[in-house]
């Protein structure tokens, strides 16, 4: 997949896919990468690609995952000349809903402050807030519970994104409470709602 590849307009005869962009951090709950990525391939009429940052590849194998995967070194290999691609602009006029999922506690931080300084916080910052920006928390209960982390979260909030809470359970370093990244399927009917609500798309 290419952002610039399903431009309607080169083919008004076929019915353009709806681009789903999943933005995916370094939380522990980038395991379920997979398993997200399978899921939303799963609804008709979709098209996925998936943007990642450094931290979060600790957690997958780019094997596992079925469709163009994007990272920093993309952003900057593109370009070498004023007339080459920017990337990050591509790929915001390609999706048309961005899911972050997991979001971690770093990459919060740096959404509601602004920062851009990598691929994915990039294409946040120069997100069309007139699409869906849906956002799934992760992170360890203490930094969960820390002030600061519900001010950015209603930050965002207030950027008119759509948060999907986080869980409580038995968190992979042991501890237990609030901090698990949302259940893949939660997360999944959760797309389907906004795309239905955004675009009319028809669930099945």
């Amino acid at each position: 997949m290419e952002p610039k590849a399903s431009c309607p307009a080169a083919a008004p005869l076929v019915e353009r896919k709806f681009h789903v962009l999943v933005g995916v951090t370094g939380s522990v709950a980038a395991l379920k990468l997979p398993l997200l990525v399978s899921k939303l391939l799963d609804i008709p009429g979709l098209e996925v690609a998936v943007v990642t940052t450094e931290r979060a590849k600790h957690f997958y194998s780019s094997q596992d995952i079925p469709v163009t995967l994007y990272s920093d070194a993309d952003e900057w290999e593109m370009w070498k000349c004023r007339s080459d691609p920017v990337l990050h602009i591509d790929l915001r006029r390609w999706a048309d809903l961005l899911l972050v999922a997991p979001l971690d506690a770093n990459t919060l931080g740096k959404v509601a402050s602004g920062i851009c300084d990598n691929l994915l916080t990039c294409i946040i910052r120069a997100w069309d807030r007139s699409k869906p920006l849906i956002f799934c928390p992760a992170m360890n209960t203490a930094m969960w519970e820390h002030p600061i982390t519900a001010q950015q979260v209603d930050q965002l909030k207030a950027f008119g994104y759509v948060e999907i809470p986080c869980v409580a359970k038995k968190l992979v370093c042991g501890d237990k409470g609030l901090g698990a990244m949302a259940e893949v399927g939660t997360i999944v009917d959760k797309v389907k709602e906004v795309l239905f609500q955004h675009s009319g798309f028809q669930q099945s």
